[in-house]
């Protein structure tokens, strides 16, 4: 008896942070220690490559805050649970297995166990797995090309934690991933104004990092 290959299925993973940058992101899929970090990614069981790969943008606002060990003791990326249109965050989106998806929450979350249905958060927009866990909510941010779009972030507001100025090795891992489809000018523009970021950083010291 021939065996039954399961179907893959596919969804969007919509990255704000240092995802945002292709070579870091692929430490998620195929395992490895991103430049600029002091942790080994185990990665996913399923190491394919995502099957395609775009700009988004989301309409939640995007800070940095807690202080991330293998990220120099700094602030990391977190967006707000309120949607607003005047809300504007740079994301790359992949095309991964929903499984794919699963094992990178898995290593966003310091390898907590926990079960999901995506199906039920496109109905909730919003689902809290962990409360105690940085990246512990899952947010359904509508369709693409008959693909649900899902990102993470914490299960706290902004208004609930104190802004952390990141670290440069983290903010230029970001800045490298942006300057795939944006100029230095609009990045600059673009991080600037961003809590945690705002008041922490001179002009000279970002505008080095672009």
């Amino acid at each position: 008896m021939e065996d039954i290959v399961k179907e893959k299925k596919y969804v969007w993973y919509a990255s704000y942070g240092s995802n945002i940058n292709n070579d870091r992101f692929l430490c998620y899929i195929k395992g490895g220690m991103p430049k600029g970090s002091s942790k080994i990614e185990t990665g996913c069981r399923d190491q394919s490559l995502p099957l395609k790969e775009s700009i988004h943008v989301m309409k939640h606002q995007l800070y940095f805050a807690k202080s991330s060990e293998k990220w120099n003791s700094q602030g990391v990326a977190f967006i707000g649970l309120k949607k607003e249109n005047s809300f504007m965050t740079y994301s790359k989106k992949y095309l991964i297995t929903t499984d794919q998806f699963m094992d990178i929450v898995v290593q966003e979350n310091n390898g907590i166990e926990f079960e999901l249905n995506l199906n039920v958060i496109k109905d909730s927009k919003s689902c809290v797995f962990n409360s105690q866990s940085w990246y512990g909510n899952i947010l359904y941010l509508g369709e693409d090309s008959g693909h649900p779009i899902f990102t993470f972030t914490a299960p706290w507001d902004i208004s609930e934690v104190e802004w952390k100025k990141p670290s440069h090795s983290y903010l230029s891992t970001i800045i490298n991933g942006l300057k795939k489809d944006y100029s230095a000018k609009e990045i600059y523009n673009y991080l600037i104004i961003k809590p945690g970021i705002k008041d922490n950083f001179r002009e000279e010291e970002l505008t080095d990092l672009l």
